[in-house]
Order: structure tokens, then sequence, then C-alpha cells
């Protein structure tokens, strides 16, 4: 399944004058990166997948359309899926974003 170019277009929109935020595609999907970290990144199974703090993301799972982000069967620790219904309205999408990016821009500076 291929990512969705309009939630895509939507990140886009958000982080426009964001000069630190890259683009770059990355496991069938798109992630939007900051100094080198992904910060969120359009899924190709649908969906978001962010960074969270990871005390922030054990509460967060607790609410409905966010899970773990797991690959190859392991969760990740600090990164969460969040499926299209908690993406509907452009507040909901910003304040995804704005958490990933700010976790991203806490890390230090990949060479």
């Amino acid at each position: 399944m291929a990512y969705d170019e309009g939630l895509a277009q939507r990140i886009r929109d958000l982080v426009v004058d964001d000069l630190d935020v890259t683009e770059k595609r990355m496991f069938g999907g798109l992630a939007f990166l900051v100094n080198g970290h992904m910060s969120v990144a359009v899924s190709g199974s649908g969906g978001l997948m962010s960074r969270a703090e990871p005390e922030d993301a054990e509460r967060l799972v607790l609410e409905a359309g966010v899970e773990p982000f797991e690959m190859r069967g392991k969760a990740l620790r600090g990164w969460l899926r969040v499926s299209e219904s908690r993406l509907e309205s452009d507040d909901d999408l910003r304040a995804w974003v704005e958490r990933g990016l700010d976790v991203a821009r806490s890390l230090p500076v990949k060479p």
C-alpha cells in the first residue's frame, strides 16, 4: 500500500516554514526529519508514525486509535502508530506533528 499523499501534504503545509524539516521516503512511507532524526512519518500501512517522549507514549497508547509502533514484532520505545481517525482535524494532526518535531529537536544532531 502506498502512503497517503493527502496526509503527507497536510503535514507539508504544517511544516512549510520550518527550514530544519526535510522529507525522505523510508519504509514504504514518507518521513519528516529534523537534524537527521525522524519526527513523524506517513505510514505505507496507513496513518501516522509519531515520535513521543517514552513516558508520554505509555499514557498515549491508552487512547483510542493510538498503539505502540512495532518493527519486526518488537515495539519501538517512544514511537506510536496513530490511526487515520485520530488525524481528521487539522488541530489533531498539528498536535501529533508538533509532538514528534519537539522530540526530534531534543536529540543530538546527526552528522
